[in-house]
């Protein structure tokens, strides 16, 4: 199995990180694979902003929490509770993609993209790495406009997904890929 495919069997969802930050030069590789995604049109109409602050992303999971505990359903904010009460993780960095939103079904599918690239190219540098929609709990009402120019959004921009990205304290073997999924038409 050539490099690449070992990656891609490798990556995991880590949800258990150290909070050392990654070295620059790791943290730069990941920005660059991010930017080397595909997209529509080559449109590229996602950013790509690298949050090291430990305590903005203090603030963001305090706001993301809160706003999780408001919901109706209290199936995440149980879940998360379940898992030590941490949104994310302990991760010292997380790796935000917004998103522009004019033409909003390419764009988030381009931000999914830019998502798993960041995700593949953290494992290949030996990082932990868990794709976090959740944060988007974050950006709500009261705080939505604070977070974007924190987080330096450009204007107009949305909230796309985010990556956690750190090392991770033990290794998780990946999940086991169900081959069911796979349908073969000759």
């Amino acid at each position: 199995m050539n490099e690449t495919l070992k990656t891609i069997a490798s990556r995991y969802s880590c949800r258990n990180f150290t909070g050392e930050i990654p070295s620059s030069e790791q943290l730069q590789a990941i920005a660059d694979a991010a930017i080397q995604s595909p997209s529509a049109n080559n449109s590229q109409r996602w950013k790509v902003i690298v949050i090291r602050n430990k305590e903005l992303i203090g603030e963001l999971e305090t706001e993301a929490m809160k706003s999780i505990a408001e919901l109706p359903d209290k199936a995440i904010y149980d879940s998360i509770n379940s898992r030590g009460g941490k949104l994310f993780y302990n991760a010292p960095c997380i790796v935000f993609v917004p998103i522009e939103p004019s033409n909003i079904a390419s764009a988030s599918l381009d931000c999914g993209i830019v998502s798993q690239n960041i995700a593949l190219a953290a494992e290949s540098l030996g990082l932990g790495s868990c794709i976090c929609g959740l944060a988007r709990f974050a950006f709500s009402e009261s705080k939505e406009a604070y977070f974007k120019e924190k987080l330096n959004f450009p204007e107009g921009y949305e909230f796309g997904m985010s990556v956690l990205i750190g090392k991770a304290v033990t290794v998780t073997s990946a999940h086991n890929p169900n081959r069911e999924k796979i349908t073969y038409i000759d």
